[in-house]
């Protein structure tokens, strides 16, 4: 039984990559306004992670501080 290839692993934020390379020549008007409501979803999203994230690194960092 011949062993199929596994693909090749994608690195972090590849999607991000391809898309900013993507021409936009080829969108309609209203394809790259759908594009532009989508990515300012995503920012939106993005943006509520990373405060996510600090207030979680803040509250470790208060809580070590306290120990130490």
């Amino acid at each position: 039984m011949a062993e199929e290839e596994a693909e090749p692993r994608r690195s972090r934020g590849w999607a991000l990559t391809e898309l900013v390379h993507e021409d936009l020549e080829v969108f309609a008007a209203l394809d790259l306004q759908e594009r532009i409501e989508i990515m300012e979803a995503e920012i939106v999203r993005t943006r509520a992670q990373l405060e996510r994230k600090r207030a979680a690194s803040a509250a470790a960092d208060a809580f070590f501080a306290r120990r130490g």
